[in-house]
């Protein structure tokens, strides 16, 4: 018979073992960032499965291409099979690019032979648990930003060290820092980001009900959440809000030329098929300025006091409030947006902006599915939107082919698109007729 002192001395690994299989995946990942903040080794295998860009799924996606309509000269093709694709951050050093998601993993995305088509997708930092990591975004000196539900992390040089699944990492925000734990929620928990010339991160901050109700109006509005935030980029200092009165902003851009901040905004359900516009918006004023959300949606529609929002009876918008600089159809829900800073497309949309229609659920005829154009005014402010790539709605059975996210600016001057629905990106070209 063994002697007790044998027995501990087995069963002690044995314990240890049945321990790290009892952690939680939440504690494994934050054990993986303690070691990739220390610059230590976090992962053991160093492959990273890659996604198929051929076969069946592929070739279906061809062909649905083929239905989508754009102006004289434009051409779509697909550029990258990626599953749940999102937002989007086009490397400024090499041919690569970083794609959210609103599940567990970003994506890096590779043409590595410079055709204009990627070669290789796989995941990036995958010792690491995302959790909605919707927005990815560049500061000006190349580190990869990665705003999640409720974190916000900082990857120096990414686009060179992603090739592994160890990549140094800074916690701007540490996990439950970004809203208030008890905030969170499933719904509108998509943050998108830029960096602006001065260095400041922006974040927008959907709130998280179709309309918040009236004891969370002042939090709200104090917090950011329903709103934009800005903070240092490396610790997250210096935060202050900078837009109040928004819905849910799941997309944004800096003007190249004056550097002033835009955004979206989706406007509430459940007010009918036609009502109530989405929004295109402009930050101009500096302190929190106000977009009118909850009390009132585009240029006049009312929302306090209405079915949608009974318990704001009798609440007014603050005197001074913005109103947008583009009202898009009802329920179409614009997402992500870029300044079309390229020279391949003709000069009538160098310097406008793209805007991807992503379509609503609330509507009883489907509408969206499409990327508008909207061009600029000599002063900086929004002349007119029109349609420039449409057919990712199926006219005919009210179903979507595809459903645009997001849209950025390749070095070459192409437009990707990214479509969660169908899991790819479509690079746009263009060619004088």
């Amino acid at each position: 018979m063994r002697s007790h002192k044998h027995l501990s001395n087995l069963l002690t690994p044995l314990a240890l073992a049945a321990g790290l299989a009892l952690a939680t995946p939440a504690a494994l990942a934050q054990t993986n960032i303690e070691k990739l903040k220390q610059m230590k080794v976090a992962t053991t295998d160093l492959n990273i499965p890659v996604v198929p860009q051929t076969g069946a799924n592929a070739n279906a996606i061809k062909e649905n291409l083929k239905k989508v309509k754009l102006p004289p000269g434009f051409s779509i093709s697909l550029y990258a099979i990626v599953p749940d694709a999102r937002h989007m951050a086009v490397a400024p050093s090499t041919n690569m690019l970083f794609v959210g998601t609103r599940k567990t993993t970003v994506w890096a995305v590779t043409d590595r032979n410079s055709d204009g088509t990627a070669d290789e997708v796989k995941s990036f930092a995958p010792s690491l648990k995302f959790v909605n990591p919707n927005g990815v975004c560049w500061t000006k000196d190349g580190f990869l930003i990665v705003a999640e539900h409720n974190r916000v992390l900082n990857f120096p040089a990414a686009e060179f060290f992603y090739e592994g699944p160890d990549v140094a990492v800074i916690e701007v925000v540490g996990q439950g820092k970004l809203v208030p734990p008890e905030e969170e929620s499933y719904n509108h928990g998509a943050r998108t980001c830029r960096v602006s010339d001065d260095g400041k991160l922006y974040i927008t901050l959907g709130q998280p009900y179709n309309v918040q109700p009236k004891e969370k109006v002042a939090l709200y509005e104090q917090l950011g959440i329903g709103g934009m935030i800005r903070l240092n980029p490396f610790d997250g200092t210096g935060r202050e809000v900078v837009a109040r009165g928004v819905r849910n902003s799941v997309g944004m851009d800096i003007n190249p030329k004056d550097k002033v901040v835009w955004f979206t905004d989706n406007q509430t359900d459940g007010m009918g098929d036609d009502t109530p516009p989405g929004e295109l918006n402009r930050i101009t004023k500096a302190g929190g300025e106000h977009f009118g959300y909850p009390f009132i949606h585009g240029n006049n529609v009312q929302i306090a006091g209405t079915a949608a929002a009974p318990d704001l009876k009798g609440m007014n918008p603050p005197a001074q409030w913005t109103k947008p600089q583009i009202e898009f159809p009802a329920h179409q829900a614009q997402l992500g947006m870029t300044f079309y800073n390229g020279k391949m497309f003709p000069a009538k949309y160098q310097g406008g902006i793209f805007v991807a229609s992503h379509g609503s659920w609330n509507r009883t005829k489907a509408s969206g599915g499409l990327i508008n154009f909207v061009s600029m005014k000599a002063d900086g402010t929004a002349d007119k939107s029109e349609v420039f790539a449409d057919g990712f709605l199926d006219a005919d059975t009210g179903l979507y082919r595809g459903r645009p996210v997001d849209v950025a600016v390749m070095k070459d001057g192409s437009l990707l698109i990214s479509d969660d629905f169908a899991g790819a990106l479509y690079r746009v070209t263009y060619t004088a007729p």
